[in-house]
């Protein structure tokens, strides 16, 4: 039995996985502050799974070695800037933190078909790790995805529904389907996506010795940014670090509620129009967990911004030049950095998030 409260009205539960909201509409999350002590790290253990010990967990979790990715320094531009090497994970994006810890609580609990929406990313990473647990995978994708991102969720034995539309259009088709198969394995309202995102924060810590000063990541759903924000707030809350670093979260600009919301003041972002973008993983025009994403950056210091096509094929093209290569959306936080910098500033994190070979053809 796994505890769960809702984001929105603080409604506390037992977390079903065929309620998969709560009934005001609020996503579900864990217990805050997330539990953290040092003592609880098994190094030994693959990428995310030395911190299990913190985890509610009962059986062996799925995994394919996902996370403990490199930290490196970006050391052509300012010496101060580093960057996260989320890509380089099982099936190319930071994805396979969340999947690992979301589908390994749904498979503790019984599911045996789980279904998504997705662009590609998430819907890539539900097909591998899906079957490595053999588990049945359904997934609702916007016609417009990548054809490699389409073909590597085919190769892995995942059904594919092409929705004609939006991404939107995608969702809502997916809902409709829920109502007679299948348990949702959503990278958004799973609640235990959120521990494998969190790890990142703490692989981070450990990595350099302390908090960098500020990390910047691009934003769709924005759920790496919220894992990021609880795994810091866990560092603090326990003592080691004093304050979490400044958030950034990067939009495109032809599909930026979040942005738009951050500018604006307020507290919830209202619905966008989708318009065409190079980054398609952040194409997301109603983001479920917008009211705490904006919480978390006002909380932390940081800000959410949108920049333009021009400026995401040149920081894409910047990184490629330093043997990095990263799909569009991956490059996102690479075009904002000049814009955030402070004097007092000595490590700012970017969280470079899916492979180029993802873009390519």
């Amino acid at each position: 039995m796994w505890t769960i409260q809702c984001a929105r009205c603080q409604r506390v539960a037992t977390y079903n996985p065929a309620q998969w909201r709560c009934a005001c509409g609020g996503p579900w999350e864990l217990p805050r502050p997330l539990p953290f002590h040092h003592q609880a790290i098994r190094p030994h253990r693959p990428g995310i799974w030395r911190y299990e010990e913190l985890w509610p967990f009962q059986r062996d979790p799925i995994t394919l070695g996902e996370g403990w990715t490199p930290l490196i320094p970006l050391s052509s531009f300012d010496p101060r800037l580093w960057v996260k090497l989320d890509y380089i994970m099982p099936t190319g994006s930071y994805k396979d933190r969340g999947t690992a810890t979301g589908l390994s609580a749904l498979h503790e609990m019984g599911a045996h078909h789980v279904m998504d929406d997705s662009s590609g990313n998430a819907g890539a990473s539900l097909a591998a790790y899906a079957a490595r647990a053999g588990l049945q995978a359904t997934l609702f994708v916007p016609a417009h995805a990548s054809p490699n991102k389409k073909a590597q969720m085919r190769g892995m034995g995942a059904h594919l529904v092409e929705v004609p539309g939006s991404r939107a259009q995608a969702t809502a088709t997916l809902w409709q389907a829920l109502e007679t198969e299948g348990i949702y394995a959503s990278h958004v309202y799973n609640p235990f996506v959120l521990l494998g995102l969190a790890a990142a924060a703490w692989e981070i810590w450990e990595q350099l010795g302390r908090a960098p000063d500020a990390v910047i990541t691009p934003l769709g759903h924005g759920m790496l940014f919220l894992g990021l924000f609880l795994g810091f707030e866990a560092l603090q809350a326990a003592g080691y670090i004093d304050q979490p670093p400044r958030l950034y979260g990067v939009q495109a600009a032809a599909c930026a509620p979040l942005a738009q919301a951050f500018a604006t003041g307020l507290e919830a972002p209202a619905p966008v129009e989708e318009e065409e973008t190079i980054a398609e993983g952040v194409r997301i025009v109603a983001p479920p967990r917008g009211r705490e994403i904006l919480q978390a950056a006002r909380a932390t210091g940081g800000a959410i911004l949108a920049v333009q096509e021009s400026e995401i094929r040149m920081a894409q093209d910047r990184l490629a030049r330093q043997g990095l290569f990263v799909e569009p959306t991956g490059a996102l936080a690479m075009t904002i950095w000049p814009q955030i910098l402070r004097e007092t500033d000595r490590i700012i994190v970017l969280m470079l998030t899916g492979s180029g070979l993802k873009s390519l053809g």
